[in-house]
């Protein structure tokens, strides 16, 4: 079982911009949350892990990847970019914990970010 990649705070921020139903955010991130968990083995494999901590896994993915997801699973293009927009602001924020801030928001002008919750099972972070 994984825990949720997205802060409560982050999902009231995103949902203020977000153009979907604030009621809704929620659940689109647990939808996409229920594949990326199963699919953990492969980010860990073939993209660039940001940051690891007891219950989350960040990853820098090519862009366009958000958008294959939502198509994946049914999303709209606005759902899929709240959701996006969520795991993003989820990293900024790990970033500004961090003092990593800059390091991340470069990251994002080249690639998407992808948090994926896991249960007690991070590995020690990469950086």
């Amino acid at each position: 079982m994984s825990t949720d990649p997205i802060d409560g705070q982050v999902l009231l921020l995103t949902a203020a911009k977000a153009s979907v139903p604030p009621s809704r955010l929620p659940e689109l991130v647990d939808d996409a949350q229920a594949l990326l968990s199963q699919r953990l083995a492969h980010y860990r494999h073939e993209f660039e892990r940001l940051y690891a901590d007891e219950f989350t896994e960040a990853f820098l993915v090519e862009w366009g990847h958000w958008e294959d997801l939502g198509a994946e699973l049914g999303m709209s293009e606005r759902e899929t970019a709240a959701v996006r927009r969520a795991h993003e602001e989820q990293v900024r924020r790990a970033g500004r914990r961090m003092d990593r801030e800059d390091e991340f928001e470069t990251a994002f002008e080249i690639r998407e970010a992808v948090c994926i919750g896991v249960e007690s099972e991070c590995e020690s972070d990469p950086a």
